[in-house]
């Protein structure tokens, strides 16, 4: 399968977004809304002051007249000439015409006089109530991303609970006799780079804590860990092609599954897999080297993880490249690239079983087939 048809296979695999779920604020980041986000109230709810200093009523100069502080009742009116001092974020008094800045008062006996560089005008350093929204009115829609800056918006208009999608369950597969979990690699062994890469990025993307359990170059073993897990997503590394110990096939066929994709126009990468198992579960076979696994990753499961977390996905970012960069002949390349003022360059260290180069890298470029002269505008995949 070509690219991008191998992105388009994973969203439109019938994949439906998980039920959604409304959950404390604190147990949504991460999450995506199941429902647009709406405001509970005006924002701000009341005429502020944007500042320290005083609020006033009509042309001075004033009559200062007592304290206005954030957070306590509502203050009694203002006539016409008469001010009173006031916090940043306190409720204005109703007749206030404006708020005069601190540095920009000086007062003369009794009286508050305007020294600000120009005249005070009607409304200014006021925050009118209802300024950022309107009560029912749509802030973000459904399919946003929860991060930080989202909790913050529901909590200032009123939410203590959202509506979000439940996480995918993901179980991660690492296959292999020849994988080490601790020490320095030797011997003919290997030290496992995917299960302490993976894991990370698939909670980015929007999954629950991935179960990570090892399979060894066992058919069996690997033919019941199929049947077995329950997981709405099941990853493997390894085990994809057509080598000695290589099942994967043969398990999914065991396990009923149907395959949608089975090799892609991609390098590195170019043997992963995308299955459907019983019961409307999903497998994705990403291949054993780490960076064409990388590449089975934004290939594969990050579009289908979207799709089920119900997840709006924006245009791709595109860039120059700011120098030639080298392609397959016949398929799709993804290069682990930096940015700088005239594009994108390309790291060095990119072979299928490299990270150097991925570690580095802010984004990994989209290369057509024959490559992609210096200039010339490419898709970029952002990287954790």
């Amino acid at each position: 399968m070509s690219w991008p048809g191998a992105r388009e296979t994973a969203r439109r695999a019938g994949l439906r977004p998980l039920p959604g779920v409304p959950v404390p604020l604190a147990e949504a980041l991460g999450r995506t809304l199941a429902e647009p986000l709406g405001a509970l109230t005006d924002l701000p709810a009341f005429d502020t002051s944007a500042m320290d200093g005083w609020a006033v009523a009509g042309p001075g100069p004033w009559r200062v007249a007592g304290r206005v502080l954030a957070g306590r009742a509502e203050p009694a009116p203002l006539a016409d000439g008469t001010a009173v001092e006031i916090a940043t974020g306190a409720q204005l008094p109703p007749g206030a015409t404006a708020v005069l800045r601190r540095e920009h008062g000086w007062t003369d006996a009794a009286l508050l006089h305007d020294r600000g560089p120009r005249p005070l005008t009607t409304g200014q350093d006021v925050r009118p109530r209802g300024q950022e929204c309107r009560l029912g009115e749509e802030l973000l829609p459904a399919g946003t991303p929860v991060g930080p800056a989202v909790l913050g918006l529901a909590a200032a208009c009123g939410h203590d609970r959202l509506p979000v999608r439940r996480r995918p369950e993901v179980r991660l597969l690492v296959l292999g006799d020849e994988l080490l979990t601790s020490g320095v690699p030797g011997s003919g062994l290997v030290r496992d780079a995917l299960g302490p890469l993976l894991p990370p990025w698939l909670r980015a993307a929007g999954a629950g804590t991935p179960e990570v359990g090892y399979v060894r170059d066992d058919f069996g073993l690997l033919r019941d860990a199929l049947r077995h897990s329950t997981a709405d997503l099941v990853v493997t590394t390894g085990g994809t092609a057509a080598g000695p110990v290589d099942f994967l096939h043969r398990a999914l066929a065991e396990a009923g599954a149907r395959l949608l994709v089975d090799g892609v126009a991609v390098r590195p990468g170019h043997p992963m897999l995308l299955a459907e198992l019983p019961g409307g579960r999903h497998l994705v076979g990403l291949p054993g080297n780490p960076l064409a696994a990388v590449a089975g990753m934004v290939t594969l499961v990050l579009p289908l993880l979207h799709a089920r977390s119900g997840r709006t996905v924006g245009p791709p970012a595109l860039a120059p490249a700011a120098a030639p960069l080298a392609g397959h002949r016949t398929d799709t390349r993804l290069q682990p690239v930096r940015r700088t003022a005239e594009g994108v360059l390309p790291l060095a260290f990119d072979g299928p079983a490299m990270l150097r180069g991925l570690a580095r890298a802010e984004a990994l470029a989209v290369v057509p087939p024959g490559g992609a002269a210096a200039g010339e505008t490419v898709e970029l995949l952002e990287v954790p």
